[in-house]
């Protein structure tokens, strides 16, 4: 039996605004206040997990310790099939120490070549610790083919080069609220939801 969040106040271990702008909306109907670690001015631990779940388990531990408020993080990035899963947890290293994602979205074309397979998808671990250390993770994720050039001037990341399966359009070019009832992110967040948080009144 997964705990339940019964707190005002959470933290996001994050300093990508934004991820903090996404999951603080997919918050609302519950009310809790939510404060960025950046706003806190918390430092970014060094990423050093093996894989998704530990590299948000890493973040979502070192921002409740120091906060000693629970705190949720988010370890995400794009897994392509014909890179052999890869930028997967180095998506933002991709982009360089800029996290320039058009960069990041240019290396992933010139790796895939002429390669026949676009298929990908992005994956999501949530990760939240309360400051006594206990801690939930749940994953999500979304398949969809990588298209070029990108498109659209909406969402982060890698999202202007991604096509979600059964539909036609990006993640650039569709609005948030499409985005957040598809995405990998919702995915995980459908589960945290559904575990963690009672539902609204």
């Amino acid at each position: 039996m997964a705990r339940a969040f019964t707190e005002g106040r959470l933290v996001i271990a994050s300093h990508n605004p934004g991820k903090v702008r996404e999951i603080a909306e997919l918050l609302e109907p519950w009310s809790v206040e939510v404060v960025s670690a950046a706003e806190l001015n918390l430092p970014e631990p060094e990423e050093t997990g093996d894989s998704f779940v530990a590299n948000a388990k890493l973040k979502s531990d070192a921002a409740a310790f120091v906060a000693e408020l629970p705190a949720l993080a988010d370890d995400s990035g794009l897994a392509v099939t014909a890179l052999d899963g890869a930028p997967g947890i180095y998506s933002a290293r991709w982009g360089g120490e800029a996290k320039d994602f058009d960069a990041a979205m240019a290396r992933v074309q010139q790796e895939l070549g002429d390669a026949a397979d676009r298929s990908a998808r992005f994956v999501c671990a949530l990760a939240l610790t309360w400051p006594d250390g206990h801690c939930e993770v749940f994953e999500g994720d979304v398949k969809g083919t990588l298209v070029w050039p990108p498109r659209g001037e909406r969402g982060f990341g890698y999202d202007p080069m991604f096509v979600a399966d059964d539909d036609d359009r990006t993640f650039g070019e569709i609005s948030p609220e499409e985005k957040h009832a598809i995405s990998h992110r919702a995915d995980a967040f459908r589960k945290l939801i559904a575990a963690c948080f009672p539902p609204p009144d």
